[in-house]
């Protein structure tokens, strides 16, 4: 038997109430069938031990211990899950390799992956969801706290300005979500648990997803800020049967590439059931022999934005100049969408089938 194992992580600010949710999430998990596995925060055991930013000869010293030692103990985490006779394996890590983007400037964080012989594609998308709790700093000041953690020295306006910044590392990951503290602090935890139940798939694996046209966005405006990633996709289309959509996809950016393998079926104009697989290089590229003739490959800039604790993937195709797609996952299809100033929508396009990276493909061999 060929267990099943998924890598994720839960993150947020000082103070967000990762403790809690990791108890919650062993009891909740386990009655679902998993095996959960928990990697334990990296910094917290560091800074206990005396290694630290202020004792290592720099903080790219330090910054380089730690994502090593990140990176080797879910390795470890991984090779144990590959031995163990459960089917279905969830490894939870508290914080991710890319939280400590956030605690270094743009050159160091350069100077850090250089020298571990990493790239930030390869360093972020190697966790399949990451779950950010914002920091009771922001819109629950009165429970933020330093005491439940003797490495946490942060005052509220430092633990908010942090939230930000790990929210923006993060950024860019193909499923990021952001729970914020609009509820109390048990449905909170409850909101956690439910947007990781419907990433698993459980009791299947549902996307709600909105679409709209908008006006072709200020590129120079995405890139300049720092809430904003961009992303390179190329999508082809695989030969399927009725009923289904196939494709591959190649995402990253400047020579570095994850691929995956997606199936989905139509349930409803916002609902539909959704299956991915991550694929080697190899695998993808042996799968590209069963392409879809009828079909071009899709080539596009995705700009994934993080606004107002919502996470947009606006998408920049080159055959058009006037106009753009932006998308959204929703937990609840009743969830409201707020999008910033700066981005102009036409009109909502979910279920305008004309609209869908498919039909798109067909539009661009009309070209």
């Amino acid at each position: 038997m060929q267990n099943k194992i998924i890598k994720i992580v839960i993150t947020g600010g000082p103070c967000g109430g990762k403790s809690t949710a990791m108890s919650r999430m062993q009891t909740y998990f386990t009655e679902l069938g998993y095996r959960v596995l928990f990697v334990s925060e990296t910094a917290t055991e560091l800074i206990k031990g005396g290694v630290a930013p202020w004792t290592c000869g720099s903080n790219v010293d330090y910054q380089t211990c730690q994502i090593k030692l990140q990176r080797l103990k879910e390795e470890i985490f991984e090779l144990a899950a590959r031995s163990m006779n459960d089917e279905k394996i969830l490894i939870v890590c508290d914080r991710g390799a890319v939280d400590n983007k956030a605690y270094m400037s743009p050159e160091e964080f350069e100077q850090v992956l250089k020298a571990l012989g990493t790239n930030e594609v390869e360093l972020r998308d190697t966790y399949d969801a990451v779950f950010h709790l914002v920091t009771a700093a922001k819109g629950a000041a009165e429970f933020y706290t330093t005491s439940n953690n003797p490495a946490r020295t942060e005052t509220p306006e430092q633990a908010a300005h942090i939230d930000d910044k790990i929210i923006s590392a993060w950024t860019g990951h193909p499923h990021l979500r952001v729970i914020d503290n609009t509820l109390d602090f048990d449905n909170k935890m409850k909101k956690l648990i439910h947007e990781i139940t419907t990433f698993l798939g459980e009791p299947e694996p549902y996307e709600i997803e909105r679409k709209y046209l908008i006006e072709y966005p200020d590129i120079d405006l995405l890139r300049s800020l720092d809430n904003c990633q961009r992303i390179e996709i190329i999508q082809t289309y695989l030969n399927s049967a009725d009923g289904q959509t196939v494709r591959l996809r190649q995402r990253g950016i400047d020579g570095s590439y994850i691929y995956f393998k997606t199936i989905k079926y139509l349930i409803s104009g916002l609902k539909c059931v959704e299956i991915e697989e991550r694929l080697s290089k190899d695998e993808y590229l042996s799968m590209l022999m069963n392409a879809d003739t009828t079909k071009r490959q899709i080539r596009k800039d995705r700009y994934c934005l993080t606004y107002k604790n919502q996470y947009f993937e606006i998408d920049v195709y080159p055959f058009w100049k006037d106009k753009a797609i932006a998308e959204i996952e929703l937990s609840n299809e009743n969830d409201e969408v707020i999008f910033p100033d700066y981005i102009k929508v036409i009109k909502e396009v979910t279920e305008d089938l004309s609209y869908k990276n498919s039909a798109l493909a067909k539009l661009v061999e009309d070209k």
